[in-house]
Protein backbone atom coordinates (compact mmCIF):
# COMPACT_ATOMS: atom_id res chain seq x y z
CA UNK A 1 0.00 0.00 0.00
CA UNK A 2 1.23 3.30 -0.63
CA UNK A 3 0.88 6.24 2.10
CA UNK A 4 -2.78 7.77 0.66
CA UNK A 5 -4.47 4.17 0.33
CA UNK A 6 -2.99 3.49 4.04
CA UNK A 7 -4.08 6.82 5.72
CA UNK A 8 -7.12 6.30 3.93
CA UNK A 9 -7.79 2.56 5.39
CA UNK A 10 -7.19 3.94 8.93
CA UNK A 11 -9.60 6.76 8.41
CA UNK A 12 -12.35 4.54 7.13
CA UNK A 13 -11.83 1.91 10.21
CA UNK A 14 -11.91 4.79 12.93
CA UNK A 15 -15.30 6.43 11.27
CA UNK A 16 -18.33 5.34 12.81
CA UNK A 17 -21.18 4.42 10.90
CA UNK A 18 -23.38 6.62 13.48
CA UNK A 19 -21.28 9.66 12.90
CA UNK A 20 -22.37 9.70 8.93
CA UNK A 21 -25.70 9.04 9.57
CA UNK A 22 -25.88 5.19 9.22
CA UNK A 23 -27.24 2.49 11.50
CA UNK A 24 -25.32 0.15 13.31
CA UNK A 25 -27.20 -3.12 12.37
CA UNK A 26 -26.74 -6.27 15.00
CA UNK A 27 -24.41 -7.98 12.25
CA UNK A 28 -21.66 -5.04 11.63
CA UNK A 29 -18.29 -6.98 12.73
CA UNK A 30 -16.16 -3.76 11.64
CA UNK A 31 -16.35 -0.63 14.01
CA UNK A 32 -15.90 1.75 11.19
CA UNK A 33 -17.16 2.03 7.72
CA UNK A 34 -17.78 -0.64 4.77
CA UNK A 35 -16.13 0.08 1.59
CA UNK A 36 -19.36 0.08 -0.10
CA UNK A 37 -20.51 2.60 2.85
CA UNK A 38 -17.59 4.89 2.08
CA UNK A 39 -17.75 4.32 -1.50
CA UNK A 40 -21.77 5.26 -1.78
CA UNK A 41 -21.08 8.41 0.84
CA UNK A 42 -17.96 9.24 -1.69
CA UNK A 43 -20.29 8.94 -4.73
CA UNK A 44 -17.14 6.83 -6.02
CA UNK A 45 -17.19 3.04 -7.36
CA UNK A 46 -16.28 0.23 -4.59
CA UNK A 47 -13.81 -1.23 -7.35
CA UNK A 48 -12.36 2.49 -7.67
CA UNK A 49 -11.88 2.86 -3.69
CA UNK A 50 -10.18 -0.78 -3.28
CA UNK A 51 -7.73 0.32 -5.97
CA UNK A 52 -7.38 3.54 -4.02
CA UNK A 53 -6.60 1.67 -0.90
CA UNK A 54 -4.53 -0.86 -2.23
CA UNK A 55 -2.10 1.42 -3.82
CA UNK A 56 -3.40 0.76 -7.54
CA UNK A 57 -4.18 4.18 -8.18
CA UNK A 58 -2.57 6.97 -6.55
CA UNK A 59 -3.50 10.05 -8.75
CA UNK A 60 -7.18 10.55 -7.20
CA UNK A 61 -8.99 13.77 -8.46
CA UNK A 62 -9.67 16.99 -6.67
CA UNK A 63 -13.16 16.00 -6.79
CA UNK A 64 -12.84 12.67 -5.46
CA UNK A 65 -10.00 13.51 -2.92
CA UNK A 66 -12.87 16.47 -1.55
CA UNK A 67 -16.09 13.88 -1.34
CA UNK A 68 -13.48 11.48 0.33
CA UNK A 69 -12.43 13.70 3.16
CA UNK A 70 -16.37 15.18 3.33
CA UNK A 71 -17.24 11.52 3.58
CA UNK A 72 -14.58 10.82 6.34
CA UNK A 73 -15.73 13.90 8.32
CA UNK A 74 -11.90 15.06 8.03
CA UNK A 75 -11.04 17.95 9.86
CA UNK A 76 -9.08 21.10 7.95
CA UNK A 77 -5.54 19.64 8.55
CA UNK A 78 -6.46 16.19 8.09
CA UNK A 79 -8.04 17.30 4.53
CA UNK A 80 -5.03 19.05 3.74
CA UNK A 81 -2.84 16.35 4.40
CA UNK A 82 -4.75 13.60 2.25
CA UNK A 83 -4.67 16.47 -0.42
CA UNK A 84 -1.14 16.19 -0.49
CA UNK A 85 -0.54 12.60 -0.22
CA UNK A 86 -2.82 12.49 -3.22
CA UNK A 87 -0.04 15.06 -4.78
CA UNK A 88 -2.72 17.86 -5.25
CA UNK A 89 -2.67 21.49 -3.69
CA UNK A 90 -4.71 21.40 -0.52
CA UNK A 91 -7.75 23.87 -0.95
CA UNK A 92 -6.69 27.53 0.57
CA UNK A 93 -9.86 29.68 2.18
CA UNK A 94 -10.20 32.36 -0.49
CA UNK A 95 -9.82 35.55 2.95
CA UNK A 96 -8.71 35.77 6.51
CA UNK A 97 -10.59 34.86 9.10
CA UNK A 98 -10.93 36.93 12.61
CA UNK A 99 -12.64 33.95 14.10
CA UNK A 100 -11.16 32.48 17.23
CA UNK A 101 -12.41 28.73 17.16
CA UNK A 102 -13.84 27.76 20.76
CA UNK A 103 -10.93 25.17 21.15
CA UNK A 104 -8.21 28.36 21.01
CA UNK A 105 -10.42 30.32 23.47
CA UNK A 106 -10.38 27.54 25.96
CA UNK A 107 -6.38 27.86 25.32
CA UNK A 108 -6.00 31.35 25.83
CA UNK A 109 -8.05 31.75 28.88
CA UNK A 110 -6.16 28.79 31.00
CA UNK A 111 -3.15 30.71 30.41
CA UNK A 112 -4.04 32.30 33.74
CA UNK A 113 -2.69 36.00 34.25
CA UNK A 114 -0.32 35.56 31.43
CA UNK A 115 -0.73 38.78 28.87
CA UNK A 116 -2.29 36.75 25.51
CA UNK A 117 -3.28 38.13 22.52
CA UNK A 118 -4.31 36.50 19.46
CA UNK A 119 -3.99 37.63 16.00
CA UNK A 120 -5.24 36.62 12.43
CA UNK A 121 -2.80 35.61 9.74
CA UNK A 122 -2.42 39.03 8.74
CA UNK A 123 -1.16 40.22 11.99
CA UNK A 124 -5.12 41.74 12.65
CA UNK A 125 -5.66 41.59 16.99
CA UNK A 126 -8.57 39.60 17.30
CA UNK A 127 -8.84 39.21 20.56
CA UNK A 128 -6.83 40.14 24.27
CA UNK A 129 -7.22 39.43 27.53
CA UNK A 130 -7.02 41.81 30.64
CA UNK A 131 -2.95 41.11 31.11
CA UNK A 132 -2.46 42.32 27.93
CA UNK A 133 -4.21 45.46 28.16
CA UNK A 134 -2.83 45.97 31.34
CA UNK A 135 0.48 45.68 29.68
CA UNK A 136 0.26 47.78 27.05
CA UNK A 137 -2.52 49.75 27.11
CA UNK A 138 -5.99 48.95 26.19
CA UNK A 139 -6.23 48.14 22.47
CA UNK A 140 -9.70 48.92 22.18
CA UNK A 141 -8.84 52.81 22.33
CA UNK A 142 -7.12 52.20 18.48
CA UNK A 143 -9.99 52.34 15.79
CA UNK A 144 -10.48 48.46 15.11
CA UNK A 145 -9.01 48.93 11.55
CA UNK A 146 -6.20 50.26 12.66
CA UNK A 147 -5.56 47.37 15.16
CA UNK A 148 -2.56 45.38 12.98
CA UNK A 149 0.70 44.34 14.40
CA UNK A 150 2.18 45.47 10.65
CA UNK A 151 0.79 48.73 9.93
CA UNK A 152 1.54 49.75 13.94
CA UNK A 153 5.34 48.24 13.12
CA UNK A 154 6.26 49.79 9.32
CA UNK A 155 3.33 52.91 9.11
CA UNK A 156 4.61 55.95 11.25
CA UNK A 157 2.43 58.31 12.25
CA UNK A 158 -0.83 55.96 12.49
CA UNK A 159 -2.59 55.45 16.21
CA UNK A 160 -0.38 53.20 17.62
CA UNK A 161 -1.64 49.35 18.85
CA UNK A 162 0.16 49.34 22.26
CA UNK A 163 -0.96 52.46 24.14
CA UNK A 164 2.24 52.02 25.72
CA UNK A 165 5.34 52.29 24.27
CA UNK A 166 7.07 49.18 23.14
CA UNK A 167 10.26 49.07 22.17
CA UNK A 168 12.10 45.57 20.59
CA UNK A 169 15.46 44.73 22.28
CA UNK A 170 16.48 42.56 19.16
CA UNK A 171 17.83 44.91 16.25
CA UNK A 172 16.11 44.12 13.01
CA UNK A 173 15.31 40.72 13.39
CA UNK A 174 11.62 41.12 14.35
CA UNK A 175 10.67 42.89 11.17
CA UNK A 176 12.46 40.88 9.16
CA UNK A 177 10.68 37.61 10.45
CA UNK A 178 7.29 39.82 10.55
CA UNK A 179 7.96 40.68 6.82
CA UNK A 180 8.45 36.67 6.23
CA UNK A 181 5.45 35.63 7.91
CA UNK A 182 3.84 38.31 5.73
CA UNK A 183 4.79 36.53 3.00
CA UNK A 184 3.91 33.33 3.92
CA UNK A 185 0.09 34.15 4.59
CA UNK A 186 0.22 35.06 0.94
CA UNK A 187 0.85 31.31 -0.15
CA UNK A 188 -1.73 30.32 2.50
CA UNK A 189 -4.14 33.08 1.47
CA UNK A 190 -3.27 33.69 -2.66
CA UNK A 191 -6.63 35.35 -2.99
CA UNK A 192 -7.30 37.12 -0.07
CA UNK A 193 -8.12 40.94 -1.09
CA UNK A 194 -7.58 42.40 2.73
CA UNK A 195 -4.23 41.08 2.58
CA UNK A 196 -3.43 41.93 -0.66
CA UNK A 197 -4.27 45.64 0.39
CA UNK A 198 -2.61 45.27 3.56
CA UNK A 199 0.84 44.52 1.57
CA UNK A 200 -0.01 47.33 -1.26
CA UNK A 201 -0.59 50.24 1.68
CA UNK A 202 3.07 48.85 3.70
CA UNK A 203 5.06 48.90 0.46
CA UNK A 204 3.60 52.34 -0.91
CA UNK A 205 4.14 53.68 2.75
CA UNK A 206 7.16 52.32 4.19
CA UNK A 207 10.73 52.01 2.48
CA UNK A 208 12.28 49.70 5.16
CA UNK A 209 9.10 47.18 4.22
CA UNK A 210 9.23 47.31 0.86
CA UNK A 211 12.98 46.21 1.21
CA UNK A 212 12.43 43.40 3.39
CA UNK A 213 9.13 42.62 1.42
CA UNK A 214 12.06 42.85 -1.87
CA UNK A 215 13.84 40.17 -0.20
CA UNK A 216 11.26 37.33 -0.83
CA UNK A 217 12.30 35.88 2.38
CA UNK A 218 9.38 33.21 4.09
CA UNK A 219 9.29 32.17 7.12
CA UNK A 220 7.47 32.07 10.97
CA UNK A 221 7.53 35.14 13.12
CA UNK A 222 8.34 33.21 16.61
CA UNK A 223 9.76 35.01 18.96
CA UNK A 224 11.05 38.92 20.34
CA UNK A 225 12.02 40.44 23.13
CA UNK A 226 10.48 43.99 24.15
CA UNK A 227 10.78 46.74 26.53
CA UNK A 228 7.50 48.36 27.16
CA UNK A 229 7.49 51.51 28.96
CA UNK A 230 4.36 51.34 31.64
CA UNK A 231 3.77 54.68 33.25
CA UNK A 232 2.42 53.37 36.52
CA UNK A 233 5.61 50.65 37.31
CA UNK A 234 8.49 51.35 34.99
CA UNK A 235 9.93 49.61 31.96
CA UNK A 236 9.39 46.32 32.02
CA UNK A 237 11.49 43.39 29.73
CA UNK A 238 8.86 40.76 28.43
CA UNK A 239 9.95 37.65 26.26
CA UNK A 240 7.19 37.35 23.21
CA UNK A 241 6.28 33.82 21.87
CA UNK A 242 4.13 33.46 19.17
CA UNK A 243 2.17 29.90 18.63
CA UNK A 244 0.39 29.21 15.78
CA UNK A 245 -2.88 27.29 14.91
CA UNK A 246 -2.40 25.66 11.84
CA UNK A 247 -6.11 25.68 10.52
CA UNK A 248 -6.35 29.59 9.82
CA UNK A 249 -3.09 30.58 11.03
CA UNK A 250 -4.18 32.55 14.10
CA UNK A 251 -1.43 33.72 16.19
CA UNK A 252 -1.31 33.43 20.15
CA UNK A 253 0.82 35.88 21.51
CA UNK A 254 2.45 35.17 25.09
CA UNK A 255 4.51 38.33 27.01
CA UNK A 256 6.20 37.12 30.24
CA UNK A 257 9.01 38.30 32.06
CA UNK A 258 11.95 36.57 33.62
CA UNK A 259 10.90 34.14 36.39
CA UNK A 260 12.19 35.67 39.87
CA UNK A 261 13.67 38.86 38.42
CA UNK A 262 12.39 42.58 39.18
CA UNK A 263 10.85 42.81 35.76
CA UNK A 264 8.27 39.74 36.65
CA UNK A 265 7.35 41.82 39.73
CA UNK A 266 6.71 44.81 37.67
CA UNK A 267 4.74 42.92 35.45
CA UNK A 268 2.55 41.63 38.26
CA UNK A 269 1.83 44.95 39.09
CA UNK A 270 1.16 46.35 36.05
CA UNK A 271 -1.30 43.56 35.38
CA UNK A 272 -3.11 44.68 38.58
CA UNK A 273 -3.71 47.88 37.76
CA UNK A 274 -4.79 47.26 34.65
CA UNK A 275 -8.18 47.05 32.76
CA UNK A 276 -11.01 45.31 33.73
CA UNK A 277 -12.30 42.97 31.41
CA UNK A 278 -11.30 40.34 27.89
CA UNK A 279 -11.43 42.10 24.74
Amino acid sequence: MNEFGTTLRAWRDRTSPAAVGLPLGHSRRAKGLRREELAELSGISVDYLVRLEQGRFTSPSDQVTAALARALQLSAAERDHLYRLAGLNAPGAAEITDHVSASVQRVVRRLGDAAVAVFAADWQLIWWNRSWAALCGDPSETPPHLRNFARDTFLPGEPKLSRHRVTSLVAGTPEAALVADLRRATGRFPDSRRLAALIEELTAGSERFATLWADGVVGAHRSDQKMIDHPQVGPIAVDCDVLTDGEVDLKIVIMSAAPDSDDETRLRLATLAGAASDA
